[in-house]
């Protein structure tokens, strides 16, 4: 289903899923407190009025064809920690998963989990069925902690194989634009020498994307969508580096059911 103003993940055909972008639905929302939040922004912990943070998640939800509370997201804290989304909790954690096949399953459980970002890796995972899918905040420490092979570990726990697994990776800061010491570049490519990069400008830097896509790859996922967006480059999203004070833009991904 092809949206204005979304971009529509690539995850199999039994499974849906969108990456959000900062224009999205900005003409029909409540101006925000501070320019840098203006649009369609989803974070209600980053300094922006909490009225327009629920405007956007409204509009959002209505958007995709769901009701308020259907999306379940989470307090995001840059860790390898994994939870199961319940409606109406957000819990600490950086990956979220939400199995529709559970015998506890209900209406009113959520019908989709969702990751906040503003330049870390929006990571979207769906099993071959659609019923078992993931959220996951993959930054630096996040991906160097392990949280994209704990989430594939946890789903394949939960039934699922693998290689049947679809994953769509959204907009983030790219491996030339994000600059960082050439000690931290040494020390995380110790740990994923996927990531290393060399920025534009010929400085060290890191490519967090090309490290989730190598520990997919290691994990058994084949069907793997690589971004082509990065959120420092192109003012259609958030990008903290960019900016500084901004919104964060979102991915989600929904169930079958």
């Amino acid at each position: 289903m092809t949206i204005p103003g979304l971009i529509e993940a690539d995850l199999g055909p039994r499974a849906r899923g969108y990456f959000t972008s900062r224009g999205a639905g900005a003409s029909r929302l409540p101006a925000p407190i501070d320019a840098g939040y203006a649009g369609l922004n989803l974070a209600d912990r980053v300094g922006d009025d909490p009225a327009h943070v629920a405007a956007c998640r409204a509009w959002l939800e209505s958007t995709v064809g769901l009701e308020g509370g259907d999306i379940a997201w989470m307090n995001q804290v840059h860790s390898d920690i994994i939870a199961h989304a319940r409606r109406g909790s957000a819990p600490t954690a950086d990956a979220l998963i939400l199995d529709a096949r559970a015998e506890e399953a209900s209406a009113r459980s959520p019908r989709g989990a969702g990751v906040l970002v503003a330049d870390c890796v929006p990571l979207l995972l769906a099993s071959a069925d659609g019923r078992l899918v993931a959220a996951v905040h993959a930054g630096r420490r996040g991906m160097l902690g392990g949280v994209v092979p704990r989430t594939v570990e946890e789903m394949t726990r939960l039934g699922a194989d693998p290689s049947g697994i679809s994953a769509a990776i959204g907009p983030s800061i790219c491996g030339r634009c994000y600059e960082v010491p050439g000690t931290m570049r040494d020390e995380a490519a110790a740990v994923e020498p996927a990531c290393a990069s060399t920025t534009s400008w010929g400085t060290p830097g890191l490519d967090v994307a090309a490290g989730v896509i190598a520990q997919l790859q290691r994990s058994g996922v084949a069907r793997i969508a690589p971004g082509e967006w990065c959120t420092f480059e192109d003012e259609r999203f958030f990008s903290y580096r960019r900016e500084g004070t901004t919104g964060r833009l979102a991915g989600i991904v929904l169930t079958t059911i």
